[in-house]
């Protein structure tokens, strides 16, 4: 599923930002702060189509 996919692209790609965020970076964690709000649109897709499949199913 693209959608899963792309939000542990996302994880991944935040991973360095957080570390640095924690050591007291303040740019990293404007960064870090931005990526979750992605990190939580992208859920929001997967929830979705995960409905569209039950959804699906249940036509059947």
């Amino acid at each position: 599923m693209f959608e899963f996919d792309k939000l542990k692209e996302l994880v991944v790609a935040a991973e360095e930002d957080i570390a640095k965020a924690e050591g007291g970076n303040k740019a990293a964690g404007t960064r870090a702060r931005k990526a979750m709000q992605d990190i939580k649109s992208a859920a929001q897709d997967v929830r979705k189509k995960i409905l569209e499949f039950r959804d699906a199913g249940s036509e059947a």
